[in-house]
């Protein structure tokens, strides 16, 4: 019962913390100022590694929503946002899993920024950007998928796999003792 209360606790806790660093963005220069980088996942991502692949999600789950009701009239960023973290919190936990070691945790970070990658372009291309210009009423973007997805969903999902990449590793060594139930 105790270690179900502190999973619950654990999971609960970097929900919060992963709903505060969502607030906290830095717009890449070269990139359009809607792409803004936050490390909103590194949350979910020490809750996949230390409690499993479902906290992670649930983690990514919880942080969305509660976005979502604070911001009501942008749904399709929190969802974009779930999906490219879910994508990238499952690929690295099963790519890695299999040796537990940094090298493989290593290799699967970057496998799931590919996969992350990749799941973003096409979901930007065929889903997300023309629902986004729908609901703002922006034909551009529907007119330039094409063009946004190449110039800049691409490289923004490599350098956010990076950074979400590097900052994790470096907390990870330290919290993994301390979050596991």
């Amino acid at each position: 019962m105790q270690k179900q209360t502190k999973r619950l606790i654990t999971i609960s806790m970097l929900s919060a913390i992963g709903f505060i660093l969502m607030w906290i963005r830095v717009p890449l220069p070269f990139l359009p100022p809607y792409l803004t980088l936050d490390i909103s996942d590194v949350p979910a991502l020490l809750a996949t590694f230390t409690l499993g692949p479902v906290a992670g999600v649930v983690v990514e789950a919880i942080k969305n929503i509660l976005h979502l009701i604070v911001n009501i009239s942008e749904p399709v960023g929190p969802l974009a946002n779930f999906l490219a973290a879910a994508s990238f919190i499952l690929t690295a936990y099963f790519v890695a899993r299999r040796h537990n070691t940094w090298k493989s945790m290593i290799i699967g970070l970057i496998s799931a920024t590919i996969v992350m990658t990749i799941v973003l372009s096409i979901l930007n291309y065929f889903v997300l950007l023309p629902l986004y210009g729908m609901i703002v009423n922006l034909d551009d973007i529907v007119k330039n998928v094409k063009i946004i997805v190449l110039s800049g969903v691409i490289p923004f999902n490599i350098i956010k796999g990076i950074v979400i990449s590097i900052i994790f590793l470096l907390l990870y060594k330290r919290l993994k003792n301390v979050l596991k139930p």
